[in-house]
């Protein structure tokens, strides 16, 4: 698995301007909707939204990284966002947020969904990394710097 393979520019944002998880996570579902449609953006946003209620998928370091399991994806689907502001999102570390990286997997793709999870989580604990996507000031340079980790 390689981000190249589960993400696009068309699901890449730089400065998102949401102002909390929930608006956060309506706003990933909307999106991966508009961008494919097989998934219904009501029904994504109710999956990511249990899923976050079973404990938050902030991993700390100001990065979350909301998921569930769809049984309308086909293939592992991701997005990435740069907020605009950091947002509360009850994390490990009680730190703010500005960085998310949003996994949507078929419902039946468990361990692979533990890879891409395992692989998300050891990128984003590097320093280097977060800065690089930080200091990103347009879609294609965020899109680009995630995928050349």
């Amino acid at each position: 698995m390689t981000l190249e393979s589960i993400l696009t520019t068309g699901r890449t944002e730089c400065g998102a301007p949401v102002t909390s998880k929930k608006r956060l996570l309506e706003h990933i579902a909307a999106a991966v909707a508009a961008d494919n449609s097989d998934f219904d953006a009501d029904e994504l946003f109710n999956e990511l939204l249990a899923r976050e209620r079973l404990g938050s998928t902030g991993i700390g370091h100001g990065v979350a990284i909301p998921h569930c399991r769809s049984s309308r994806c086909r293939s592992i689907t991701g997005m990435l966002l740069k907020l605009e502001q950091t947002i509360d999102f009850e994390a490990i570390d009680d730190e703010p947020v500005d960085l998310i990286f949003a996994l949507i997997v078929p419902a039946e793709a468990h361990d692979e969904h533990l890879k891409v999870l395992g692989a998300l989580a050891t990128a984003f604990n590097e320093a280097d990394y977060r800065n690089q996507l930080r200091s990103a000031e347009d879609n294609e340079t965020l899109y680009k710097r995630a995928i050349t980790n």
